[in-house]
């Protein structure tokens, strides 16, 4: 049999490591004993990184220095990890993403006032909106947002006779 299907099996799930964005940024300063002489463990996987670290603190008494070192994060990344793993578990050590999650800016409220002030204009550029929208509600918000989420929006809202009755 070929030995080009576990190098083939191990291309891949880097590759899907790093889609997830769990591709662990530096493996090779991952110097714990069990990642490099186990095959179970892997260096490039983010998650199962600093689950050992943790397990190896908690269950193993090792010191919080001596663990951050071996597994190549610092002590704010431990401290960080066993915070958010404390309060979610396993989940929270999952990779996720940051900032602000949907155009938070874009309430109801204002998308409400945006169709209403479009259909009274007669215009649906956005940028002739923005300057309306901060009149009206105080908010500075791009042309772009706003136009995306109109079109989110507009997606969301069940076409003429496909809705509930």
């Amino acid at each position: 049999m070929s030995r080009s299907k576990p190098h083939q099996d191990r291309k891949s799930k880097i590759a899907l490591l790093r889609e997830q964005g769990a591709l662990h940024p530096d493996p090779d300063s991952v110097r714990d004993e069990a990642f490099r002489s186990q095959e179970f463990f892997d260096a490039h996987d983010r998650v199962q990184v600093k689950y050992e670290m943790l397990r190896r603190h908690q269950v193993e008494g090792r010191s919080v220095t001596e663990v951050a070192e071996s597994f190549g994060l610092s002590r704010q990344a431990f401290y960080k990890a066993e915070a958010v793993f404390e309060a979610q578990g396993i989940q929270g050590l999952l990779p996720r993403r940051r900032g602000p999650q949907g155009a938070h800016k874009c309430t109801d409220e204002i998308l409400d006032f945006v169709e209403q002030w479009q259909a009274e204009s007669g215009t649906t550029k956005a940028e002739k909106a923005v300057p309306v929208v901060e009149k009206q509600f105080g908010v500075k918000i791009n042309p772009r947002t706003l136009e995306r989420a109109l079109a989110r929006r507009k997606k969301k809202r069940p076409r003429k006779g496909q809705g509930t009755p």
